[in-house]
């Protein structure tokens, strides 16, 4: 019998390679997004291959998460992994001049949505004895680095919440796994660049970066790794990406 994926976030980036990988193994497919035409052309797209059903869903309203999550067709109410993939970055400005609606958007996307999207599934899972999670957070949960500020401690909520998350589930046959990308080429700079394509290439020149499908792929080793093993906590960057020097400001002194 196929298993069933919530993906959210599943209109572009590591979401839409999810999915797409996912329907060619033949899952079923639970979609969300807020762009309607995107979750439509997906739909005509992987429906050709396995069972779809699209939610047209903003994570950060909370009476919609859960009224859309309660209310799925039968043929798709068991959930066997959700992937909570919304989120975003928007803004590099240093914390005494970053936008205020740019760090209340970040929260409230990617702390908040997935903390509803969690609360509306997990119960079945609970109630079901066997499921995964799994948690898009980021290095930047890791790792802090100039104007990452609000962005940096919404991923390391993601890291904390998926910890404890697995401490409350001690005892039951649900896995909770952190995925942490470094540098990935997506639409995330173009997010954070508020749309600035020219700004967002620059990001990427002369790197190799991180592909969705390289998250993807990790995502589909998760979800079928044996039910005994947990990865708790997976952070991945590419091969051109390390770790820096400690930055150290040195005041010129007469």
């Amino acid at each position: 019998m196929p298993k069933t994926i919530l993906i959210t976030g599943a209109t572009s980036g590591f979401g839409k390679a999810c999915a797409i990988t996912f329907a060619q193994n033949g899952w079923k497919l639970i979609l969300t997004g807020r762009r309607e035409d995107r979750l439509a052309r997906l739909y005509d797209e992987l429906s050709l291959k396995t069972l779809v059903h699209t939610i047209s869903l903003d994570v950060r309203s909370r009476g919609e998460v859960f009224k859309k999550f309660q209310s799925l067709p039968v043929d798709f109410a068991t959930i066997d992994v959700l992937v909570n993939n919304a989120g975003l970055a928007l803004g590099l400005l240093p914390a005494h001049e970053a936008d205020l609606d740019d760090w209340e958007t970040m929260i409230d996307t990617n702390v908040k949505g997935l903390v509803y999207c969690t609360r509306a599934i997990l119960p079945k899972m609970v109630e079901r004895n066997g499921g995964l999670i799994i948690n898009i957070g980021s290095i930047a949960g890791n790792w802090p680095y100039p104007g990452g500020n609000v962005y940096g401690a919404t991923k390391a909520f993601v890291q904390q919440f998926s910890r404890n998350l697995r401490a409350d589930l001690l005892g039951k046959n649900i896995r909770v796994t952190n995925v942490e990308p470094g540098i990935a080429e997506t639409e995330f700079s173009i997010v954070r660049y508020h749309g600035d394509e020219e700004k967002a290439k620059k990001v990427y020149q002369h790197t190799r970066a991180l592909s969705a499908q390289d998250i993807a792929d990790i995502i589909w080793w998760l979800a079928n790794s044996p039910e005994h093993v947990n990865i708790n906590q997976l952070e991945v960057m590419p091969t051109l990406q390390a770790w820096g020097p400690l930055s150290v400001f040195r005041e010129e002194r007469l």
